[in-house]
């Protein structure tokens, strides 16, 4: 069955460089496919959408700074089970516990700073595409 899901690579990916290596990794799962891809400066708004179940949380504020301080690539992937397939390509938030091969495993520093989002469910991806790509079809 084909999903699709939304993935952001977060300004830290963006700054480090890593935008093709980690597009490398997403194509090269066979069946996987991006339909859609924009470099943009994220709208503190649409943070605000996408992280509203963290707003009482100590981490939410230095997250939406990190968010919006630089440039992210927000992308649609389609594929056979790929929101499942795209968490375990991200690897777990913290770096330490994220296996090698997986993005913040091979790349990641630090948990606040982790490289990549993807939706966790298809729940998840269908609110998160909506204020992402509000026109995609």
């Amino acid at each position: 069955m084909s999903q699709r899901t939304l993935v952001l690579l977060k300004p830290d990916a963006v700054r480090r460089g890593l935008i093709g290596e980690i597009i490398g990794r997403i194509e090269s799962k066979a069946g996987w496919t991006i339909r859609a891809l924009e470099l943009r400066d994220l709208d503190r708004a649409a943070l605000e959408q996408h992280y509203a179940e963290h707003v009482d949380k100590p981490f939410y504020p230095p997250l939406l700074e990190f968010m919006t301080s630089g440039p992210a690539v927000v992308m649609v992937v389609e594929g056979e089970r790929v929101i499942e397939g795209m968490r375990t390509l991200a690897g777990p938030t913290d770096p330490i516990a994220a296996t090698p091969g997986s993005i913040r495993g091979d790349f990641g520093t630090i948990v606040r700073e982790n490289l990549i989002h993807a939706s966790d469910s298809e729940e998840s991806a269908a609110r998160e595409l909506k204020i992402f790509f509000p026109d995609f079809s």
